[in-house]
Formats: C-alpha cells, sequence, structure tokens
C-alpha cells in the first residue's frame, strides 16, 4: 500500500511539474515602455532576475525596450497588435495609471489589458547634483518663490505625467504656479538623470530607485524622498519633504500587465510564479536591493487596486487643471 501511494505521489508530481513545464511561455519577454536606465528598466530586469534565480523560468526572458509616451505606445501595441501573446509581460507604474487617467493612452483605458502583479513601490524624489548650492529642500523652495523661472528642472515625462506632478506639487508647496515652472521633458527615467549630470538642467524629479546609482557614487543629492516617513537602510539618511515642512508625497508602484487576450491558463501561470516570487525571500532581497518598498498584488486584488488609482489620479488631474 505504501509503495502505491509513493508510486502516485511520484506520478502527481511528475504530472505538476510536465503542467508547469507544458505552461510556461518558450519565449518570455519583458517590455519595458522606456528607454534603457529608467523604472521601467528596473521593474522588468527585477522580473527577470528573480524569476530565473527562483527557479519560476527555465527559458531565459529578454528585455524589450518600446519607448514613446510614457507607455502609451507599449499599451497600444499590446492592445492592439499581440493582445493574445502569452510570453510577453509589460512593466507598468503609478505614472502609466495617471496618464490612463488623463486619456494619454488613446482610445484605450485602464480596462484594455490583464492587470497582473505588483511588485514594488518606489517613491518620488527631488534630486540635484552634489555641487548645487541647493543644499536642502528648503533652498530649492526659497530659489523657486525668488524666481520660478531661474531653474531648469527636468524629468522623465511631458506635462501631466508623473514625474511633471511631483515637481508641480513641489512648485504648489512654494506658492507657484507650476506653469511658470522652466520644465524640460525626458523620455523615461535615464535621460534627465544625463542631462543633471552634463549641468544641462539643474534640478529632477524622479524615483529615488533612478537615483540610487549616482547617489552612492556620489554624484547627486536628493533633497527630500516623497514618502510620508523615511525609508529604511541606507536611503534612512535622506529627509522627507514632510518633516521639512512640505506636504509633497508621492508614492510609485511597479508592476506588469498581459494582453486583453491572454488565455485563462496563461495568465494563471504568470499570476502562480509571482504569487510565489513575492512570497520568497530572495526577491525581498533582489527588491532591497533595487531601493523598492514592499508591495506585492496580483489578479483580482491588483485590478481593484488600479481601478482605484485611476480613479484619485483623475480627481488629482482635474485639480491641477489638466484636460482628460
Amino acid at each position: 500500500m505504501k509503495h502505491a501511494l509513493g508510486r502516485l505521489t511520484l506520478v502527481a508530481s511528475g504530472l505538476l511539474l510536465s503542467t508547469q513545464l507544458w505552461a510556461e511561455p518558450k519565449r518570455p519577454e519583458c517590455l519595458a515602455p522606456a528607454k534603457p536606465g529608467g523604472g521601467f528598466d528596473i521593474t522588468c530586469k527585477l522580473a527577470q532576475g528573480g524569476l530565473r534565480e527562483a527557479g519560476l523560468l527555465q527559458a531565459p526572458m529578454r528585455v524589450t525596450y518600446m519607448p514613446g509616451g510614457i507607455g502609451a505606445v507599449a499599451y497600444n501595441a499590446v492592445v492592439a497588435q499581440r493582445a493574445g501573446e502569452p510570453g510577453t509581460i509589460t512593466a507598468w507604474s503609478s505614472g502609466s495609471l495617471l496618464n490612463l487617467a488623463q486619456g494619454k493612452f488613446g482610445r484605450y483605458d485602464e480596462k484594455a489589458v490583464r492587470w497582473l502583479a505588483a511588485i514594488g513601490t518606489d517613491y518620488g524624489a527631488v534630486t540635484v547634483r552634489e555641487d548645487s548650492p541647493l543644499k536642502d529642500f528648503d533652498d530649492l523652495i526659497e530659489a523657486l518663490r525668488k524666481d520660478p523661472t531661474a531653474l531648469v528642472v527636468g524629468a522623465g515625462g511631458t506635462i501631466g505625467s508623473q514625474d511633471w506632478m511631483q515637481a508641480a506639487m513641489v512648485a504648489r508647496a512654494a506658492g507657484v504656479d507650476p506653469k511658470q515652472l522652466r520644465y524640460v521633458a525626458f523620455e523615461g527615467g535615464g535621460e534627465p538623470m544625463t542631462a543633471l549630470l552634463g549641468g544641462h538642467v539643474q534640478v529632477i524629479t524622479s524615483g529615488i530607485g533612478e537615483a540610487t546609482a549616482q547617489l552612492a557614487a556620489g554624484k547627486v543629492r536628493v533633497l527630500a524622498v516623497l514618502a510620508d516617513e523615511r525609508l529604511p537602510g541606507a536611503l534612512g539618511k535622506i529627509p522627507t519633504a514632510k518633516e521639512q515642512g512640505f506636504e509633497v508625497s508621492w508614492p510609485i508602484a511597479r508592476g506588469f500587465y498581459v494582453g486583453p487576450e491572454v488565455k485563462d491558463e496563461d495568465y494563471a501561470w504568470w499570476k502562480q510564479q509571482f504569487d510565489t516570487l513575492l512570497a520568497s525571500d530572495g526577491f525581498a532581497r533582489l527588491r532591497e536591493q533595487r531601493d523598492l518598498q514592499p508591495l506585492a498584488l496580483t489578479g483580482d486584488e491588483l485590478q481593484a487596486y488600479v481601478y482605484q488609482q485611476v480613479a484619485q489620479y483623475k480627481a488629482l488631474a482635474a485639480e491641477f487643471g489638466l484636460a482628460q
């Protein structure tokens, strides 16, 4: 009897493994909807490395860059041209949801894709070069109050994007109309940092994760992180805008979606892999290395979160006079 039970267990385990291998896509791909170096790149690299190291993905995952409209080009391509591809996951952030709330993704809204997973939270940051005369957030506020056109502010995204929204909220904290800012829009998070280091802009707003490499190299200084309280670890040295007396906060969720016509069994396979990954200590370490804070949502729970966030962003966009 014991031998029979043992054989049944082995058979069941073999069938489970076969099902997992059968469901796994042959050519997994992560679309990063911007140029290399920004938050979408970080998100895809986390999935690429995390799934591989955890043994949850056997085939190598490639990262493909599809810049344009801070996610708009990729979103439209997935919905219209790659709707049923089982192996393609696409990175999104809170900025994607903000753009969806403003109708910046064309005729497609937040219900056009299948929301798969949220894997971490970044926070906004206000960054200058290390040799900048702006030593703290209060210096920036005073400079903006004195002359909002004296500083060139760079960020990844046009007016209405999440990085612009951070700059606008900083301007509002200074009592300045955001329309008075000298704002330069870039595509993705890598270009603004390059412009800052080159002296082409004096301040950038971005996710803190996009600034940490240059911060560690001693090339930049973060004047404030836009979180409700100080971040853990080494980033705990950076003060928040709130503790410096200014109510500016901007959390940035990061994750993935798949096309609207991806089959239920393929979607379920990806969801299972991310559920397992997000519960692992190994991924927690990888996420920490990328300076992301914990956030683990998948499936229906994530969809509800996305719809709620889009509704909130619609209200925020209206507050800043942005067209929908």
